[in-house]
């Protein structure tokens, strides 16, 4: 076994040990936001002094457990923990088995690939796969993409669509969360829960009806040499249907639920407009939320493949993104030399891919989970 080959063992351990770590790490910050929060709960507990010496009697009272009863908790809460730890730990195997896969993948050869019996480790670790996508050879008689991943298209343009995709959402959320939370009127509460009802209809039936108006419009599969127009047609049939979310209203409307009424009232008399409530007042409150509600927006952007690909031209990979130009890059190649072929070079663009959004998750998370914590049920 060489040094490639330990140290790829090396990395996928890493990754297990991290996603392990991280799960642990997230279920005893909630333990210990329990904690303090009953910590905090007791102390501000204003208690008399005969009530105090109530609660020293009754604690003495109960200080005395019987033996059999105690270790039969013991038994209990130590089985109750393994049990926990068991599921963390399948679950975590459940993630981290594909991706662990995937990385492999990517540094096997085709050869490797095509032999009946797989491999957890590459008999020999070659990067032919990440050399190969990024050798782009382009149709000089159609301008069709021939071998290659136009990353830097797919990323471009993946950024773009998610860049004005997030901001239209984040300002059509703010103000309708405004509205259902504090403006009060005629069928409001009517008209918030025909909303809700909308996310149990399945997002499949939304694409048909924003397909047939995204086509009658023209703006569906600009080829290679469409001019001007029909390009920016096509990225807004990637942007406007889905400039408005009813769950991240839900969401930020919840939050903005949690600021006293009596702050707007308060302003309302002093002659405060609501454009201006919402803005000194309402967002500074909710920032952590509207951080989280934006992240999101933007992995959902980078994640979203069926749209896409129905709304885009296979061919011209100038307007793929990084979900559907993958499936795109490789399709001339499967259907003449098989899948197996080029199995190490999907896995290698799935990795390249998927690595900023590990990034950016890692390197947010606190605002992620802070946005999370923030959005209550309270309403």
């Amino acid at each position: 076994m060489g040094f490639k080959e330990i140290l790829l063992i090396l990395l996928g351990l890493a990754a297990l040990f991290g996603i392990g770590y991280l799960i642990v790490y997230l279920v005893s910050k909630h333990k210990q936001k329990a904690k303090a929060e009953q910590l905090a709960l007791e102390k501000s507990a204003d208690l008399s002094e005969i009530e105090r010496a109530k609660e020293i009697k009754r604690k003495e009272k109960e200080a005395y457990v019987p033996e059999d009863q105690l270790k039969a908790f013991r038994i209990k809460r130590t089985t109750l923990k393994v049990i926990t730890y068991i599921f963390l730990i399948l679950v975590a195997l459940f993630i981290l088995v594909p991706f662990y896969w995937m990385v492999i993948t990517s540094f096997k050869s085709a050869e490797e690939i095509a032999a009946t019996k797989p491999s957890l480790i590459p008999n020999k670790v070659t990067f032919e796969a990440y050399k190969n996508i990024f050798q782009i050879e382009v149709n000089p008689y159609n301008g069709t993409l021939r071998r290659g991943v136009p990353f830097l298209y797919m990323f471009g343009n993946t950024i773009l669509v998610g860049f004005f995709t997030t901001i239209f959402t984040v300002i059509s959320v703010v103000f309708s969360a405004f509205a259902f939370s504090r403006l009060r009127f005629k069928g409001s509460d009517l008209l918030f829960t025909i909303l809700l009802s909308t996310m149990m209809v399945p997002g499949e039936v939304f694409i048909i009806t924003n397909y047939g108006t995204v086509s009658r419009l023209g703006w569906v599969g600009a080829p290679l040499n469409a001019d001007t127009g029909r390009i920016i047609g096509n990225y807004l049939a990637m942007i406007l249907p889905f400039i408005g979310s009813v769950f991240y209203t839900f969401y930020l409307r919840q939050t903005f639920k949690q600021v006293p009424d009596e702050l707007y009232y308060a302003a309302k008399v002093d002659g405060v407009r609501d454009f201006k409530y919402l803005f000194k007042v309402m967002i500074p409150i909710a920032k952590p939320t509207i951080i989280t509600i934006t992240i999101l927006s933007l992995m959902g952007s980078w994640n979203a493949y069926i749209w896409p690909n129905l709304v885009t031209d296979f061919q011209n990979y100038k307007l793929w993104l990084v979900s559907n130009g993958l499936s795109n890059a490789f399709r001339s190649t499967i259907e003449l030399s098989g899948p197996n072929n080029v199995l190490n070079q999907q896995m290698a663009g799935s990795l390249i891919i998927t690595l900023p959004l590990l990034i950016v998750f890692f390197a947010l998370k606190k605002h992620i989970m802070r946005g999370v914590v923030r959005g209550g049920t309270k309403g």
